[in-house]
Order: C-alpha cells, then structure tokens, then sequence
C-alpha cells in the first residue's frame, strides 16, 4: 500500500528530464515506475509544476545556484527554528509540527501536494536575482520580527518568574507584602516600631518562651503568629526602636531569622502591581508571539519551496539543458525509507550522468575527466547524477 502524505516526513524533490526512462525497467515510463516501482510502490508521488523563468547566460545561471544553495539552508533553518519556538510554547508537537501549522489555511501536507508559484508575489516578468533577492529578503525580515518578538517574550517570562519567586518559596526567602497587614505592626509611633521573625517549626516553642529576653524592651506576650508553611512559622514582635539591631543579633545565634521589612501601603500596592503588570505583560507578548510565528511559518515556508522551485529549475537547465521542459516531482517517503528511495532512483537514472557527470569509483564526481564541461566542473562532488533534493519536516 502507498505511502500517503499524512504518514511522511521525509520527501524527495526530482527532476529528470522529459524523456528519461527507469534502466531497470524496460517496459515503464517515469511516471508509472516512480508509482508502481520505487519502494515497492509504497511512496506517494504527485506532480511538482515549475513554471518558465528568465534565463540569463550561463555564468549568471552557476551564479544563482550558488546563491540558491546559501538561501535554501538558511530559510530552512528559519523555519526549524520557528517550529522550536512553537514547540517551547507547547503550541506543537515537537515531532509532528509541521502536521499542526497550517500553510495559508491549508494543511501542510496538502500545500505540498498542490503546490503552484505565486506569480501574483513573485512575478515572471523579474530576472531569476531578483526573485532570489525578494523571497530572501522577505524571510529575513520575517525572522527578525519573529526573533525579535521572542526576545522580548523571553525578556516577559523572566521578569514574570522573578515576580513570582517573590510570591513562593518558603517563608525565610518569600516575599511577605500579601502575607501581612496594618494591624500586624505598630506604625507611626516615635518609639515602637516592629520586626518579622521566621522561625523553624521545630524552634517554635523555644522562640515563644525566649524571644523576649533577646533583649531588653521587648513588649511582653506581643508575638502572634501571621502565616505559617511546611517549615516555618512567620511571627511579630513588637519591640523599642533603640534595641533593634541588639534583637535581630541575638535571635540569629538562637537560629531564629530576622526578614528586613518595612510596611508600607505604598510599596506593597508597587508589589502586586510589578506583579499583575508582569503577568499581563506575558501574557500579551505570548498571544502575539504565537500568532506571529504561525503567521511567519507559513509564510516562511511557502517562500522555502519557491526558493527550492527556482533552485530545480536553475540546476534542471544546467544539468539538462533547453528547452527548459522537465518532469519534476515530489516524492512522499515512508519513514526511514529514503536512503532506500535514493539509490533505486540513482540505479533507475544514473545513466544521465554522462561524460559530464562520470564518477570514479568512489561515486564521486571525476573532475579529472576532460569532457567535464564548465558548469559541472565547479559543482559540489556529491551532487547526484540528476537533480534531486531532500526535506525532512
């Protein structure tokens, strides 16, 4: 049973020219072999149209390969890295992503499958540069917004953690500004003033029998207890201003620990405040950093497969020559069957090679071979003796 695009992840984008025929099967056309054949026919193949494009001398041709490589790796990396992004905010699943983002509102899968240049964005009329240069320019843009807009998400939910450390841990490091009140202290007096003490569970009966001999000046049974955790007890204690330091002193060598506090309504309306701001700030930047990177994956990947498109065409002409007329197209893969896929095909179609691509006996490109003509003396030594491409979501 053949694969369908639903089940693969991994795909092969080919070009051959029109009257190519599989060397392993006499009786069969490309496209009866590539869909009863390759694999055992467990693949799904569908038609990839590539439209006419402007073509300039040769020299501008190896040009534009060149620069089509350097693109397609780095808007590919653009879209692994929004597909990460998406993934840390849980939107995705990190092995299935590109089966939960949508393309233009069509399923990924399906764009793939029907996938036709816009020449409503990327018009004939312009040299194959330029098109290069717009679709590149577009995706950087687009990553930098999206970058941009993570930094500051990241910049949000460190800011938000911080607040809410604040607000948990126990009761020796937390924050105390929604865990106190006004009755809790003696406030506005020359003399009096109050102190916090956070004392271990297992302290608490000797705080309570001590805490007012730490020194003198102590209000007599002033201690109450304001909140209390797993491991300790948050207390009170009312005392003379001129024996602060003196107590803060003593109850730490009794292991008690002093918490630095000063009440005021002000700041801990500035607290909650810093707090809801953060929180709401997060918030915010997250809703429009996960429509952003929908946004931008779709977008980013749709320039991807026009840059991969351009890419086919240009190496098609190099390798094959004009007219420009070749049958490409995009093989769905089943899992872990690709090595198994390229090398069926590289039997099939490894004639096409020729003079201009003879391999040694390594399987690499003889660039000692006189008859190499100009072009496949500069091309990479791992090309295949036809064009095809690989992409793995």
């Amino acid at each position: 049973m053949a694969t369908t695009l639903n089940t693969a992840n991994e795909f092969i984008l080919l070009s051959l020219p029109l009257n190519a025929k599989p060397t392993t099967s006499v009786k069969d056309d490309t496209d009866s072999w590539l869909q009863n054949t390759l694999n055992g026919g467990k693949t799904f193949v569908s038609n990839f149209e590539i439209p006419e494009f402007k073509i300039g001398s040769l020299d501008n041709l190896i040009v534009d390969s060149e620069d089509l490589s350097k693109i397609d790796n780095q808007i590919g990396g653009f879209v692994v890295k929004i597909v990460e992004i998406l993934a840390s905010l849980n939107e995705t699943g990190s092995k299935t992503s590109y089966k939960t983002i949508s393309i233009n509102n069509t399923p990924v899968q399906e764009y793939l499958e029907n996938f036709k240049w816009d020449s409503r964005k990327f018009k004939f009329d312009k040299s194959i540069k330029e098109l290069i240069q717009a679709i590149a320019n577009e995706s950087i843009q687009l990553d930098n917004d999206v970058r941009a807009t993570y930094t500051n998400y990241t910049n949000a939910k460190t800011n938000l953690a911080a607040a809410e450390r604040k607000k948990t841990g126990d009761l020796s490091v937390r924050s105390l500004h929604d865990l106190v009140k006004p009755e809790d202290f003696i406030l506005n007096s020359d003399h009096l003033t109050t102190v916090l003490i956070v004392v271990p569970k297992s302290l608490k009966h000797d705080f309570e029998s001590s805490y007012e001999s730490l020194s003198q000046n102590v209000v007599p049974g002033c201690a109450s207890i304001l909140s209390t955790d797993s491991e300790y007890i948050l207390y009170n204690v009312h005392l003379f201003k001129k024996i602060v330091q003196e107590f803060i002193a003593n109850a730490r060598e009794r292991k008690f620990i002093p918490r630095e506090f000063n009440y005021s309504e002000e700041l801990i309306d500035q607290l909650k405040q810093e707090h809801d701001n953060a929180a709401s700030l997060e918030h915010s930047i997250r809703v429009q950093l996960v429509r952003l990177t929908k946004t931008a994956y779709s977008d980013i990947f749709m320039n991807w497969f026009h840059i991969k498109a351009l890419r086919i065409y240009v190496e098609s002409v190099l390798r094959y020559g004009l007219p420009p007329h070749f049958n490409t197209k995009l093989i769905a893969v089943p899992p872990k069957n690709l090595a198994k896929c390229k090398a069926e095909l590289i039997d099939a179609y490894g004639y096409l090679s020729g003079n201009a691509f003879a391999k040694n006996k390594k399987g690499k490109i003889d660039k000692e071979d006189v008859s190499l003509n100009q072009y496949a003396s500069m091309v990479d030594t791992e090309y295949e003796p036809f064009v095809i491409y690989t992409v793995t979501l």
